[in-house]
Formats: C-alpha cells, sequence, structure tokens
C-alpha cells in the first residue's frame, strides 16, 4: 500500500466522530474474575463521517478524491480536530512538549512520538520545533522528514542530552468504504451517509 501526501478535504471532514479503538480480549472465568489481555501494542484510530447535504459540487470533489486514492488502496492525511498536536486545544506547541530521545553523543536521527507506543509519522509542514536540553534550534541545525516523522540534527547531541520537540500532526488513515453511496436530496444536492476512515500503521 503507498501513501497520498495530501489532506482529506476539511470543509467536507466537519461533524467528523471518532477517535482511538483498543482491541482487549476479556475472558470471564467461572469464578466472576476476568482476566484482560492487550491484543494490540497500540491504538487505532477510526472516524465516520456524514457529509449531510451537500451540493453536488461538494459531492463530486468527494467522489473525485475516493476515485483518486483507489478507495481504500492509498492512504491519506487526516485532521482529527481535538487530536492534533502536542499542545492543548487552543494552546501553540512548544520545542519542549514531548521528548523524543537522549543523546549519546552519536546519534543524530530522532523519531517523533507522542509516547512509547504512538510514534508520529505525518507531521504538518512548518509546525515542527526542536531543542536540545531546552535550547530551541532553528535551520539548518535541523531538518524533518515530513512522510516519516524523522528529525535530523545537524550535529549529534551529548551524552545524557534531553531531545524534545513539540509539532502539529496528521492522522495517516484510509478509507474503510469500498463504495460511497450517494443519495438525492434536493434537485441539486445529496448526502453521503456513511464514510468510514481507518488509520494505518507504517
Amino acid at each position: 500500500m503507498s501513501f497520498h501526501d495530501v489532506v482529506f478535504p476539511s470543509r467536507l471532514a466537519f461533524g467528523a466522530s471518532g477517535g482511538p479503538e483498543r482491541h482487549v480480549e476479556i475472558v470471564r472465568l467461572a469464578n466472576g474474575l476476568e482476566q484482560r489481555n492487550a491484543r494490540w501494542s497500540r491504538a487505532r484510530r477510526r472516524y465516520t463521517i456524514s457529509t449531510g447535504i451537500k451540493s453536488f459540487a461538494d459531492l463530486r470533489n468527494l467522489l473525485q478524491f475516493f476515485e483518486d486514492r483507489g478507495g481504500p488502496l492509498h492512504a491519506f492525511r487526516f485532521f482529527d480536530p481535538v487530536d492534533h498536536a502536542t499542545a492543548p486545544p487552543g494552546q501553540a506547541v512548544t520545542p519542549l512538549d514531548r521528548e523524543i530521545g537522549t543523546g549519546d553523543g552519536t546519534t543524530v536521527q530522532f523519531r517523533l512520538a507522542l509516547g512509547e507506543n504512538r510514534p508520529v509519522t505525518k507531521p504538518v509542514p512548518g509546525t515542527v520545533r526542536v531543542a536540545v536540553d531546552g535550547i530551541e534550534l532553528s535551520a539548518p541545525d535541523f531538518s524533518v522528514d515530513h512522510l516519516t516523522g524523522i528529525v535530523t540534527l545537524a550535529e549529534a547531541p551529548g551524552e545524557g542530552a534531553s531531545v524534545t520537540a513539540g509539532f502539529g500532526f496528521h492522522v495517516p488513515v484510509r478509507f474503510d468504504n469500498t463504495q460511497l453511496a450517494v443519495t438525492q436530496t434536493a434537485f441539486d444536492a445529496g448526502e453521503i451517509p456513511d464514510i468510514h476512515l481507518v488509520e494505518v500503521f507504517e
């Protein structure tokens, strides 16, 4: 599967619902106790979009986006309105938001992440801020691969130096539909009631 570096149209995503999904196997024992086993090491996000009544022009753009992705064949970026940055909603990211590594004197590449089990592979271009031991870096002291989430520093941080970052990000998703069904609701308007997106791990 390949990735198309485009964002799902925000105009058509308004009102989307969804969030993280965990797969936990729960076994109820005869004595009333439970055994719970996590089948996934990390959460996978799912989203449902109902377009509501839209013009045929909007729906055609959505159908074209679906066709250009080959339906569920190719992944793309999705803006989660609640979970899209290292900073809390309404606040600006800072270079101290998240620890992404510790210097050893030789390593220059670090992966953006929101914790041990949630790497970020699709940071939003222009939003990534990086610091080493609390001192913010600027170009050309670091660069970012916006398709992998790898930060490359021009100079390896010293032994024990804290490497931190703040950033905005998109969720890589694919369509979980093989068909989009348009319902005509007016002479020149219609809706697509159920569009399902599922996060892809890379």
